[in-house]
């Protein structure tokens, strides 16, 4: 209950899926939590839940692509909370599922200003709060597509290439303040992004879930709280000699 006791922890995309399993789990270990998205109705649902459980949880209105919104929301976090010591860039979408040549520019910038662009202005603004704190954990979610190719969703799998290397630059890059960087890689975890994408061909839902299933060598997909737990252990001091690295979190996908 008290792994991130005294911690203060900025949650983005919180309102569903990864995010809120990530944000729920840091408040159950003692955090206090930032809870950052633009879906403002289960954004605030979800603080007020944990605060009627006694667990210190806040909700703001972010748009991760926009920077000044970005800079301003952590400033209020941290005034709020008195410190900034865990960020966590979950905040992302799929985008368009077509063949790179049949994409927009748009529908390609689109994905890259929420995945990537997020990922940098989140950071960026952080890290003079955490530098402040005198170090902290930025923990950035990548995918199994940030390691390994699939033949679909191109604009997706390069934005979370992009924030494998930016995690690893970021760590190597702030070591020496104790700011520690790392990813996570995710397999399929069952969340409304990946039911939209298995549901996306039209078919029977059910049987593309059995195929996923089927994907992983532990044979079945994953839950929200397989990664929430993770990111617990990146936020923790448990992980205080970890930085740079990939939490690989996908029963198995990227061990064929």
């Amino acid at each position: 209950m008290n792994r991130l006791h005294g911690k203060v922890a900025v949650v983005t995309g919180a309102a569903l899926g990864l995010g809120h399993a990530i944000a729920e789990r840091m408040a159950g270990e003692g955090a206090a939590v930032a809870v950052l998205d633009v879906r403002d109705e289960a954004g605030t649902a979800l603080a007020a839940a944990l605060s009627a459980r006694g667990l210190r949880a806040r909700y703001w209105h972010c748009d991760v692509s926009r920077e000044s919104e970005v800079s301003a929301v952590l400033a209020d976090v941290a005034a709020a909370y008195g410190r900034l010591d865990v960020l966590v860039n979950n905040a992302g979408i799929s985008g368009v599922n077509k063949p790179t040549d049949q994409i927009s520019e748009a529908e390609w910038d689109h994905v890259q200003a929420i995945n990537v662009k997020g990922v940098f202005f989140c950071t960026k603004h952080a890290i003079p709060h955490l530098r402040r704190s005198g170090g902290g954990s930025i923990i950035n979610l990548s995918s199994i597509y940030g390691l390994v190719g699939a033949p679909d969703v191109p604009p997706y799998h390069a934005s979370k290439g992009a924030v494998r290397l930016m995690s690893k630059t970021d760590a190597m890059q702030y070591a020496s303040e104790r700011i520690r960087v790392n990813s996570i890689h995710p397999g399929f975890i069952w969340t409304p992004m990946v039911e939209a994408h298995l549901g996306s061909a039209g078919g029977d839902l059910a049987a593309a879930r059995q195929a996923a299933d089927a994907l992983h060598p532990l044979g079945h997909i994953g839950e929200p709280d397989d990664v929430a737990w993770g990111a617990v252990y990146l936020a923790s001091d448990e992980s205080k000699f970890v930085t740079g690295a990939e939490l690989v979190i996908d029963g198995g996908y990227t061990a064929h």
